[in-house]
């Protein structure tokens, strides 16, 4: 009986987060009421506060669902030394791009976290998150530029910090620029031209 109250509290929670996504989607996340999500699941908001504190911590729970493979894929970069760390940076930063597009789910909460969320009241949190999620992603994209860089016995023209930013930069322009209008150009090709023209100007060439 314990095992299927647990079962069926991941499920509701799962529910919750699956809600979430669909009425943040809908109509931004400010404008989005706890209890619309919770209408929107078929549940009550004390289900909603039995696994989450507020609107914040539910909303980066729903991203933390859509981002974590990714952290976890940077994060693995460098520590097999049979692998370049560059090919891996690569494949991993592109292995978003794919997500996004194939995804509905990973698409569709990129898109209200690029493009329905307001910094204001209750949502002080989730910019907290997502000053935490970039120093995360800046870190550890630091790290595997400066393993390709020692691989391959050369020093960066500007700092791995600086280019890092550069580098995360130019992702999140391109994931914006596809979300307005997903048909004016394919993502993951342009993504990759774009990453390989940034890397080879930092002498960072694959294969080499």
């Amino acid at each position: 009986m314990v095992r299927r109250t647990k079962e069926d509290a991941q499920a509701t929670r799962q529910q919750l987060l699956a809600a979430a996504v669909r009425v943040f989607a809908e109509k931004g996340v400010s404008r989005t009421s706890l209890q619309d999500i919770a209408a929107a699941a078929g549940t009550t908001r004390g289900a909603i506060y039995w696994h989450f504190k507020n609107k914040a911590d539910l909303f980066n729970a729903m991203m933390d669902d859509a981002i974590l493979p990714m952290e976890q894929a940077m994060q693995h970069i460098g520590h097999d030394p049979a692998q370049d760390p560059l090919f891996e940076l690569e494949h991993a930063l592109l292995q978003t791009m794919r997500d996004i597009v194939s995804n509905d789910a990973t698409r569709a909460v990129f898109e209200i976290a690029l493009m329905k969320v307001e910094y204001v009241d209750e949502l002080v949190g989730i910019k907290a998150r997502h000053v935490q999620c970039y120093a995360d992603g800046t870190r550890e994209v630091t790290r595997s530029l400066q393993e390709a860089a020692t691989h391959r016995g050369i020093d960066l023209p500007v700092s791995p910090d600086m280019a890092a930013h550069g580098l995360h930069a130019l992702m999140v322009g391109l994931i914006h620029s596809w979300m307005l209008s997903p048909q004016a150009f394919d993502l993951v090709a342009v993504s990759q031209s774009a990453i390989r023209a940034q890397l080879a100007g930092l002498g960072l060439h694959p294969g080499v």
